[in-house]
């Protein structure tokens, strides 16, 4: 197999993937079903294995997402489904996941009520419920081929044990969308499209994730914009609410967030980088 994936690491490296090396031996992981840390251990694939392994890397070297073709991708502590059809999540938006379950330890003793807005596959939806079973979560996502992967992903960690979520499709932009939590929110996370539209991407995003999950209008804020209206609206006295974003568009969202004059202690959090990543606000 050390042959098999030297050679596979060149393929990639001729095709510009910006980690050759770790996605052969990630790709010949998901091949044999062991841990990465464990292929020292395996050293040889089966026939069908060989075979498997050259077209994933073939795939992979079209810029194919490394987690469409492993058909997974984590989230603090759970793993979600992923595919064609719906937008990978990122390694960035665990900081967005820490700074809610931290918002919901002073919450208090009731049991939270918590929404993602634009939830995609449900991944920060279901790592907060797996954190915090307590809590009474709501997804909201819009695009059909998204909600397949979040009612698919919901029902894998029912079955792995955690506490359900309950599942809507609506339009974050609408102002008449759950009207029946409004005041009732405690913590909103919300991972919207946020990439401007003219902005430079990775093949793996132009080709493959789904547009309208990954742009936002010329400025990145098209969906943020007027999402806010309803985080103001959802949201009761004190709760708070996280918004990740373009890493132009820190100074953006905030000045978004304090124009409406329903926020206070309106924060902006960098990423492990130093870019800026998300921005946090209370409801006053």
């Amino acid at each position: 197999m050390r042959a098999s994936l030297h050679d596979a690491t060149q393929v990639l490296k001729d095709a510009a993937v910006p980690s050759p090396a770790v996605d052969a031996e990630l790709i010949a992981a998901h091949v044999l079903g062991v841990q990465r840390t464990r292929l020292g251990l395996t050293p040889f694939f089966s026939d069908g294995q060989a075979e498997d392994f050259d077209t994933l890397i073939a795939r992979r070297a079209k810029r194919e997402p490394l987690q469409y073709i492993t058909g997974v991708a984590a989230m603090g502590e759970i793993d979600v489904a992923v595919g064609p059809g719906v937008f990978i999540p990122r390694p960035e938006t665990e900081l967005l996941l820490g700074w809610a379950l931290a918002s919901l330890e002073a919450c208090g003793a009731h049991p939270p009520l918590v929404m993602d807005l634009c939830s995609g596959t449900g991944a920060l939806a279901l790592a907060i419920a797996h954190a915090r079973p307590d809590a009474d979560v709501h997804a909201i996502e819009i695009d059909p081929a998204a909600l397949e992967w979040l009612q698919r992903n919901r029902q894998l960690r029912e079955a792995a044990g955690d506490s359900t979520i309950t599942v809507y499709r609506g339009d974050v932009t609408d102002l008449s969308l759950l009207s029946e939590f409004t005041g009732a929110i405690d913590v909103i996370v919300a991972n919207p499209p946020y990439v401007p539209s003219a902005a430079n991407v990775t093949a793996e995003v132009a080709d493959f994730e789904p547009p309208a999950a990954v742009f936002a209008g010329q400025d990145g804020l098209d969906v943020i914009r007027p999402m806010v209206a309803n985080v103001a609206r959802l949201l009761r006295s004190g709760g708070a609410v996280g918004i990740e974003h373009d890493d132009s568009n820190g100074a953006g969202v905030c000045a978004i967030l304090e124009g409406h004059g329903g926020f206070s202690d309106v924060v902006e959090h960098c990423d492990l980088a130093g870019k800026p990543r998300f921005v946090t606000a209370n409801r006053i």
